[in-house]
């Protein structure tokens, strides 16, 4: 459990950065410059919050922003901040992580793509959703959706869900597709949904019905009854033709040709 420990004045050089616990936005230069103003005005006002993972061994949680800053300060006025202000907290080092989080996306205006390594972490490390959830003050099932999804998810919807050029219920999308696609077609079906979403193409054609199986069934129909005759009009015709190219299923117009072909041609759609 995620416990503070004490309020300390600890040497700035003691305190580390984890390579697991970081900020999850690279530093804003402006929100840097803006906390070196800041802090050389009045102080540093709240403090940093440190893991102390063993006596006297601190490693940053929050604070990513001010200690850019207070580095700053330091390069061009030595001896100034040798000790800072510091909440010293305890716990796991998945707490610690989810903390970390939290303390982020209390700040930012945080993105989905900023909870995904975190919370896989947190089940990997035997978390319960439930547990997630409270943690990070968020729904049971918007966690279950990133556990659902995250794991094979195809980096350029992760990398377009970061760049906020996808919204995660069209990334989810993409997600589901992928999982219903046919073992070794993932990529093909991944690389059609984003051309879709991204507005490089249009949607692939859903063949209810393709020259091959049409020409099979007929001549297994044409071999049942070699002297049917079949009464069709243009626009029967038009139908079928739809319906071969792939416009079958997926608006009005294409179930009514669709139904069209069902009722003219029997034996070519089952």
């Amino acid at each position: 459990m995620v416990t503070t420990k004490r309020y300390d004045y600890v040497p700035i050089d003691q305190v580390q950065e984890h390579p697991l616990i970081a900020n999850h936005r690279e530093l804003n230069t402006a929100k840097v410059a803006h906390y070196q103003e800041d802090i050389q005005k009045n102080g540093l006002l709240e403090p940093l919050v440190v893991w102390e993972r063993k006596a006297r061994e601190y490693f940053l949680v929050g604070g990513f922003h001010r200690i850019a800053a207070i580095r700053r300060i330091r390069a061009t006025n030595p001896g100034w901040y040798d000790r800072v202000d510091v909440r010293v907290v305890t716990g796991d080092l998945e707490e610690i992580r989810a903390l970390n989080l939290k303390l982020n996306a209390d700040r930012l205006d945080a993105k989905i793509s900023d909870y995904f390594d975190t919370i896989l972490f947190l089940n990997n490390a035997g978390w319960s959703v439930e547990r997630i959830g409270t943690f990070l003050d968020k729904s049971e099932g918007w966690v279950e959706d990133i556990l659902r999804y995250v794991p094979g998810m195809d980096p350029r919807v992760r990398a377009l869900l970061a760049a906020d050029k996808l919204s995660w219920a069209k990334a989810k999308q993409v997600c589901r597709r992928v999982l219903a696609a046919a073992p070794g077609d993932e990529r093909r079906v991944a690389d059609a949904a984003l051309r879709e979403l991204t507005g490089e193409a249009k949607p692939e054609p859903v063949y209810v019905l393709t020259p091959k199986v049409a020409h099979k069934r007929l001549a297994r129909q044409v071999a049942k009854d070699p002297k049917a005759t079949y009464t069709v009009s243009g626009e029967d015709l038009l139908s079928l033709l739809a319906v071969l190219a792939g416009k079958g299923k997926g608006g009005d117009e294409a179930e009514q040709h669709l139904e069209r072909v069902r009722r003219i041609f029997p034996s070519l759609v089952e």
